[in-house]
């Protein structure tokens, strides 16, 4: 058959009334189990897929209930499987089913009654908040099946389509056996058997593969069916009815032998309208970062294109393209119900060569017979959104409809009229009509241009003389040109406008393109870059509550945060590192102003002057660290609740889901625990009021503050053909060529009076008003590097030797010089300020290196922060607000302007009424009246009168201010990604810092505040081994068989084991008893704060400098027997952590184990605050059931001093001089037998060695026994031999 010419691309073969038909007959042993079981499998991912799909649609489109609609996936989902578990193992006895099979079976059956078991348990857990995650799970069980339905073994062969011309092998097209396979079971059946199905072509070989083997050879309508001999009767029965059968053979065996062709004879008669309305975020097919997309369509054997539309990624065809005379067969009904499928390809036009494939969809039209009325609510059909695919990458999407209608008996007459624009005349082209396109209004659009950032250059010439061309809809505005983009990138003209007729639609607002050229000699312009932005919604503009910001009432509101008072009793919990567990309590006097310490079972300890100035930075930032864990135990406490409320509200719905009770209760009883255990019994909430926090950000401070974009947004310019890549986000990074800063303002026209008096301040801003000029200004940057945490390792001993770099426009920085040996979780405590010019220099890199003896240093990541905006936002992110105002100590404040200049600066520039501070501790700003304390105390003591406490109040509570009010950033810590770009999108580590910003035309800001880490100071640990008492007795004396031990006493400070030290050696203690008279040095570097001995020591002979080691201060005491021919015996250790160790007894008979074992009952010392204290202690060790048992006591004398203290007042070890300890009066046991020598020898014969003495005389007996025989037999042979 000649193919017929479509059009001046495509050919077709007409086969219309007349259907040939192909049948082969062949043989193959039955494994159809094998592929039934997958084609159920296949079924059930299918619909699975489909249903997130769904579920992906609601919540896109924000349409209520996407949780009902999860839920009802699930619990297809689980009876899927559970139809599977039914079906799949029937067939028991077949033949040929091998050992993986029976294998395959089980393993199957286990997985998918797995994955039903988890889809009733997620499905009871679906809640509003929660869909997102459980939409990833269920995403898991998608690849899952789809892996467990790709059949390993070969069974029946694939089935190959070759479209041949001169005997040659044009093109081919492969469907799998499994998916045409007939059952007498629908789940069993293939997706395609039975069906008329459009099926693409591809090139053969190594052709198919890649970019060039997207585009179709070839689109055939195909019906498809396999199935068993027997079972032929239905091969035809999912054909379009209306066909007749022509058989090559007539006669009686003729009803059971297969057509040779259908002839239908019932036809109709279509027009195809195509609406082609729009597409956006096509695919960059040109070098220069853009495409000339056109759309092919086809349908049947018809096919048509839209125009090209030159330069642009989201074209705007507004084309109606009209299929007159479609030709399709079969019954009425089924046409409307499964109409053909349209293929829509996205191509872009190369002046030179072939068009380029750029993308792929599918559509099925809408469809109307004659006798249908054309009204709502299916005509005329909305314009939807198709996912445009290029290979398995999504590239882009297209707004479209698509009408299939009926040709009645009176022809064309009958069909709706096309109603296009009257205003537009676009020659042969048609608009999309009236009904279909969007209502349109008109728009205006203000264009904020503030300035360009990093350009790179383009055909290896730098951008010089840049300009922005700013297009949405067909109409546009240009910036003013930027003269010379390396003194000064930013714009001279700011804000610009044009108005435009956008759809009222918002969902269906065209993307609006932003393009940067360079403006070059002789009048060329050569495209930078550019950027699409796809949707407008954020940047309408929307009139606020008229009632909330209505700034003119007389109406005063009262805003009382209740300021805690100056002067009260009050409980401080003082906690001053993180990890450790020392919680000092104080409680302030009203009349004596003493404080107490006490422990937490309400025992006093001590009276002591608590002193503030042992406060410094770093306690209040752990003890904001210590806020930020309680925070996130209470948002799980409250995430708890919240589930359980929705649990109940789920049970309540009844005929909606019906969760299963035990997991419901489960989780419920779970939910309790946890909010107990979150509860103020165990981290009591009144320590937050004593010492000043700030506020740690575990992420990144652009996470919290929505990029800074509050007015200034940052778009990044693309540049380069896009890649075809999996990973699309890492090929678009590669491809940005830079940033344009502005922003957008749309609103509908004629402007309302509220809009007209917001603008009419400076009309030429428009909506931008009270934004700053974009002129260059120079800044004073101040960096803080706290720490960095979970550094990835540079060296090949699994550490690194980190140091810091910062980096602003020409300004380098490399702290080379204080590099931190081996360490992976530095502290660096620095703080770098740094003259910038902004915009110049606007982007600040935060570097970590690894130091390397040899050879250059290695990055191990870094991290960029945007100053600029920053700078401009109205969060005011030059300077943190801290939580209180002081002017001494250590939350001195440290911004150059005070709370009462920084406010009423922002109410100048806000054009707000105010502040007027009053009496009683009241300010007023616009309408909100704030209540403060007014008292100050300076470094003497006495208090002041000051209004900046006022301030502060209003400052922190900004967001409550009508109209302006936004958060304003507090004083902070934020926790930074590091990320290596030669390692792209795997974290190398976190580093916790922040930036200061001062303006140096503003008064100069103070000295920068000390960050640097805590020295250690130097102590000397004195512990004198008076008595031990009840030691066990390991040894059994030899001569008198009494138990006794060699006692003898060793300590350490952990983390010096290698200067342990041991008493001398009591011998032959009869008791347990020991008495020692022995002095133990530690001479050890402490960090009072952080409770920490810092240990500094090479790690090898081998090792270039020192390790710093933080460890917990722990005295270790431990009990030996001593041997003189074998190892020493262990005994018994105790282990005192000298910051909450027990307090000694104070005699031996008090000590007991419940000293170390219940430590809640027994009140608790500090060395440190102590300084020196006498007792007994127990020694432990474990008995073979792993249980402690008491093996000793121990009197010890621990004093604790200063290396200065130590100095003047030395002492020696042991019992040496100065200050030497008296020698122990020791009982002389040693040589008891030679003092009883009878005892001694009964001891030995009758109780040690009676065996052994009764062995002895024995053999002692038949040796002389012996003896006598041999000295008698000479004599006695002879006697015997003579006679005599």
């Amino acid at each position: 058959m000649k193919p017929v010419i479509t059009d001046r691309n495509y050919f077709h073969l007409p086969y219309f009334e007349r259907k040939p038909c192909i049948y082969i007959k062949s043989w193959w042993q039955d494994q159809r189990r094998r592929l039934y079981n997958a084609n159920i499998m296949d079924n059930i991912a299918d619909k699975l897929e489909e249903g997130l799909n769904d579920v992906q649609e609601v919540i896109k489109t924000e349409k209520a209930y996407p949780e009902r609609r999860l839920r009802g996936v699930l619990e297809d989902l689980g009876n899927g499987c559970s139809q599977f578990l039914t079906l799949a193992n029937k067939d028991q006895n077949q033949t040929g089913r091998t050992k993986l099979d029976k294998e395959r079976l089980k393993s199957c059956m286990r997985e998918l009654e797995s994955i039903g078991q988890q889809a009733k348990t997620i499905r009871t857990q679906v809640k509003k908040n929660t869909v997102r995650d459980k939409i990833k799970l269920v995403q898991n069980f998608l690849q899952k099946l789809r892996f467990l339905a790709d059949e390993p073994q070969h069974s029946i062969p694939d089935i190959y389509i070759w479209m041949m011309s001169n005997n040659k092998r044009i093109a081919y097209a492969r469907v799998p056996s499994k998916d045409i396979l007939y059952s007498g079971v629908d789940e069993e059946t293939g997706k395609d058997c039975g069906k008329v199905k459009t099926i693409f072509f591809k090139l053969p070989g190594k052709k198919g593969f890649g970019a060039a083997g997207w585009t179709v050879q070839a689109k055939t309508e195909i019906y498809l069916w396999l199935g068993l001999n027997r079972q032929r009767k239905d091969f035809l029965s999912g054909l379009p009815n209306g066909f007749e059968e022509n058989k090559m053979l007539k006669g009686p065996g003729s009803q059971s032998a297969p057509p040779i062709s259908l002839t239908y004879t019932m036809k109709q008669i279509f027009q195809l309208r195509v609406h082609m309305y729009q597409a956006r975020s096509l695919f960059a097919a040109d070098s220069s970062g853009l495409s000339d997309p056109f759309a092919r369509v086809f349908f049947s054997t018809h096919s048509q294109v839209t125009e090209v539309l030159n330069e642009t990624l989201c074209p705007t065809w507004d084309q109606l393209m009209v299929y007159d005379n479609v030709e399709l067969f079969g019954e009425v009904g089924e046409l409307r119900d499964d109409p053909p499928i349209i293929v829509i390809e996205i191509y872009d036009q190369d002046t030179v060569g072939k068009a380029e494939f750029m993308g792929r969809t599918f559509a099925k039209p809408i469809t109307k017979m004659a006798d249908e009325h054309y009204g709502p609510p299916r005509f005329p059909p909305q314009l939807e959104y198709y996912q445009i695919y290029r290979g398995n990458c999504a590239a882009g999407e297209m707004l479209a409809a698509f009408e299939l209608l009926q040709i009645g008996p009176h022809g064309k007459a009958d069909l709706p009229p096309i109603d296009g624009p009257t205003d537009m005349d676009r020659g042969p082209i048609l608009p999309v009509p009236l009904g279909i396109r969007p209502v349109l209004s008109k728009y205006r659009i203000e264009v904020l241009f503030w300035g360009l950032r990093d350009l790179k250059r383009v055909n290896l010439v730098a951008v010089d003389r840049p300009r922005v061309d700013i297009e949405c809809a067909g109409k546009g505005v240009q910036s003013s040109l930027i003269q010379n983009y390396k003194k000064n990138p930013n714009f001279g003209t700011l804000v610009k406008m044009f108005e435009v007729d956008l759809p009222e639609n918002e969902l269906l607002h065209p993307p609006l393109n932003i393009r940067v050229v360079d403006c070059r000699a002789f009048g060329r312009y050569t495209l930078v870059g550019n950027h699409a932005v796809t949707t407008l919604r954020k940047f309408i503009y929307r009139a606020a509550d008229k009632h909330a910001n209505n700034l003119n009432t007389q109406e005063e509101i009262i805003v009382n945060y209740e300021p805690e008072p100056t002067i009260k009793k009050m409980e401080t919990m003082v906690k001053l590192d993180s990890g450790s567990d020392a919680v000092v309590k104080i409680e302030e006097d009203e009349k004596g102003g003493k404080k107490k310490k006490r422990k937490k079972g309400g025992d006093e300890v001590e009276e002591e002057e608590f002193d503030e100035s042992m406060l410094d930075w770093w306690s209040k930032y752990f003890a904001s660290i210590e806020t930020l864990m309680e925070i996130l135990k209470a948002q799980e406490a409250a995430m708890a609740d919240a589930e359980e409320k929705e649990d109940q509200d789920i049970a309540a719905e009844g005929g909606e889901i019906k969760p299963d009770d035990s997991l419901v209760k489960g989780k419920r009883g779970k939910g309790k625990k946890e909010k107990k255990r979150a509860g103020p019994g165990d981290i009591p909430e009144k320590k937050k009021h004593n010492i000043d926090e700030l506020q740690v950000y575990p992420k990144e401070l652009e996470n919290e503050f929505d990029n800074f974009e509050d007015w200034l947004h940052t778009f990044n310019l693309f540049r380069g053909k896009a890649g075809d890549d999996d990973d699309q986000n890492m090929a678009d990074e590669d491809r940005i060529i830079g940033k344009f800063k502005g922003s957008l303002c749309m609103y509908k026209v004629p402007v309302s009076d509220e809009m007209q008096r917001e603008m009419g301040f400076d009309s030429n801003m428009g909506m931008f008003q009270n934004i700053p000029t974009n002129d260059p200004i120079n800044v004073l940057v101040r960096v803080y590097i706290i720490r960095a945490t979970d550094l990835h390792p540079a060296d090949i001993n699994g550490k690194a030797d980190p140091y810091i770099a910062i980096k602003l426009g020409k300004s380098d920085i490399k702290d080379k010089d204080n590099y931190i040996s081996k360490q992976l979780n530095p502290i660096f405590g620095k703080s770098f300020d740094i003259e910038a010019t902004f915009p110049i220099d606007s982007t600040l890199t935060v570097s970590v290196y690894d130091w390397d003896l040899v050879g250059t240093d290695d990055l191990i990541g870094e991290t960029k922060l945007d100053l600029e905006n920053r700078y401009y936002s109205k969060h005011r992110a030059i300077c943190g607000i801290p939580s209180k105002y002081a002017i001494h100590g250590y939350n001195v404040w440290r911004d150059p302007l005070k709370p009462t200049q920084i406010l009423a600066k922002l109410c100048k520039e806000g054009k707000l009424d105010g502040p007027h501070y009053g009496p009683g501790g009241r300010v007023k700003v616009a309408n909100r009246v704030f209540m403060g304390p007014t008292e100050i105390e300076d470094e003497n003591g006495l208090k002041k009168q000051t209004d900046e406490h006022l301030a502060l109040t209003v400052l922190k509570h900004w967001e409550d201010i009508p109209r302006l009010g936004c958060k304003l950033i507090p004083e902070h810590v934020e926790t930074r990604p590091l990320l290596n770009p030669d390692k792209p999108g795997i974290e190398q580590g976190r580093i916790e810092m922040w930036v200061d910003m001062f303006p140096k035309d503003m008064p100069a800001p103070g000295p920068a505040i000390d960050i640097s880490p805590r020295k250690p100071k130097k102590f000397e640990l004195r512990v004198i081994i008076w008595n031990t008492d009840e030691v066990i007795l390991e040894d059994d004396d030899i001569f008198t068989g009494e138990k006794s031990s060699d006692i003898f006493v060793r300590g350490w400070l952990k983390g010096q084991q290698e200067d342990k030290q041991d008493t001398d050696v009591h011998y032959h203690s009869l008791t347990g008893e020991g008495l020692f008279n022995w002095r133990f040095i530690y001479p050890f570097d402490y960090l009072q704060a952080e409770e920490k001995i810092v240990i500094s020591k090479k790690e090898s002979m081998f090792a270039w400098d020192e390790t710093e080691y933080k460890i917990p201060a722990r005295l270790n005491l431990q009990v030996w027997d001593a041997d003189h021919f074998s190892a020493d015996d262990f005994l018994g250790a105790i282990e005192l952590d000298l910051n909450r160790f027990p307090r000694g007894a104070k005699t031996a008979k008090q000590c007991s184990i419940n000293m170390v074992l219940n430590e809640k009952d027994i009140p608790m010392v500090s060395i440190f605050k102590q300084m020196r204290i006498k007792g007994w202690w127990p020694f432990l060790a474990r008995d073979e059931n792993d249980e402690f048992e008491l093996t000793g006591k121990v009197e010890a004398e621990l004093q604790l001093m200063t290396a200065e203290e130590a100095e003047k007042n030395p002492v020696g070890e042991g019992r040496n001089e100065p200050e030497p300890l008296e020698k122990p009066n020791r009982p002389d046991t040693a040589f008891l037998w030679f003092l009883m020598p009878f005892k001694a020898i009964k001891n030995l014969i009758c109780n040690q060695y009676f065996w052994l003495t009764v062995k002895l005389v024995v053999a002692l007996l038949l040796v002389l026994v012996l003896g006598l025989f041999i000295y008698s037999m000479p004599g006695y042979m002879a006697k015997k031999l003579m006679g005599v």
